[in-house]
């Protein structure tokens, strides 16, 4: 391990998270705007981008490339944050209070990742 465990943990996250698109993409197209188009062909493409940007952070030459991939990506999914909570049909039935508490949790996501450059 060339890397602290934590790294590891989070490209961990990252690619199980992209698993789980193509396992559930129902739960992942119900949560797009109306706004984007081909749901289907979007669920599939974040998901190959986290378990890609995932991998890419297990990898020296390609960490830091995958730390600004993951921060533009969660900068981007923002979009899904916010058209969440614009009604009770777009919150896909997360109580009001997670949907809001998940908007800082955004943030600290991309700080973790960005703390990462150092290394």
């Amino acid at each position: 391990m060339s890397f602290p465990w934590h790294l590891y943990l989070m490209a961990a996250m990252y690619i199980f998270a992209g698993i789980m698109h193509f396992i559930k993409p129902k739960m992942y197209k119900r949560i797009m705007p109306l706004y984007i188009p081909n749901h289907d062909l979007m669920v599939k493409l974040s998901g190959a981008a986290e378990i890609i940007l995932g991998i890419g952070l297990c990898i020296p030459t390609l960490k830091n490339i995958s730390i600004y991939g993951i921060i533009l990506m969660l900068t981007v999914f923002l979009l899904v944050h916010f058209y969440m909570l614009s009604g009770e049909k777009a919150s896909a039935g997360i109580p009001k209070w997670i949907l809001i508490l998940r908007l800082p949790l955004q943030f600290f996501l991309m700080y973790w990742a960005y703390w990462y450059l150092n290394f």
